[in-house]
């Protein structure tokens, strides 16, 4: 696509003449075990975002979501996050498949801070933890095992530019619902009615009951 007027940056010096070298405090914050305050924060946190890239290139970022604390830590540099069932395209495990580098962003809903880990990431089918994953009666088929290589905390920012958290800027119906937006995209031709039906009240209700 042609851009009249647009200027690309293509080397690493054209960028750095733009955004100068980090502080120490934040080029120096990286570490590679698990600090009990990290510890805490995986305690504490109920959502995380895992980015993935194949061997071609193409990308994915998943979201994670269980009661807070479903990440389990296995040793400093060691962690497991379960999966639950969903919409079986199983786009991030076909990356890790042919690339393990994996990202992970966690968040404490209230917090603008997030804690960061990149690694090495395996999936497993089974192991002796799977029965310490159970929710509502679900035990994981499967579970990304992490080996931490970067792990950090990041600022505030993003948050706070974006007022994420601040519940007098949320407008959730800005935009069609959900069963508006899979019957034009995903769904043509269903009954509206018996998409809001799926993804009302019901949804919630079941998604520890699905099965891969």
């Amino acid at each position: 696509m042609e851009i009249p007027g647009l200027v690309e940056i293509t080397t690493y010096d054209e960028l750095r003449e733009l955004v100068p070298p980090p502080l120490a405090a934040a080029a120096s914050k990286e570490r590679k075990e698990l600090h009990d305050l990290d510890i805490e924060w995986l305690g504490a946190s109920p959502f995380c975002l895992i980015a993935t890239s194949g061997a071609d290139g193409t990308c994915d970022v998943s979201p994670k979501g269980d009661p807070a604390g479903f990440t389990k830590v296995l040793d400093p540099s060691t962690i497991a996050i379960p999966d639950r069932a969903g919409n079986r395209r199983v786009d991030g495990f076909t990356n890790l498949i042919s690339n393990p580098h994996v990202g992970l962003i966690y968040f404490i809903p209230g917090r603008t801070d997030t804690l960061r880990i990149n690694g090495r990431a395996r999936i497993i089918k089974e192991a002796p933890f799977f029965d310490e994953m159970i929710v509502r009666g679900n035990r994981p088929q499967l579970a990304v095992l992490v080996e931490i290589e970067q792990i950090f905390h990041h600022c505030s920012k993003s948050f706070l530019r974006s007022k994420l958290w601040k519940p007098e800027t949320w407008e959730p119906d800005a935009v069609p619902s959900r069963a508006r937006i899979s019957q034009a995209l995903e769904r043509q031709g269903e009954d509206l009615a018996t998409l809001e039906e799926y993804y009302g009240p019901i949804y919630e209700e079941k998604i520890y009951q699905v099965k891969y």
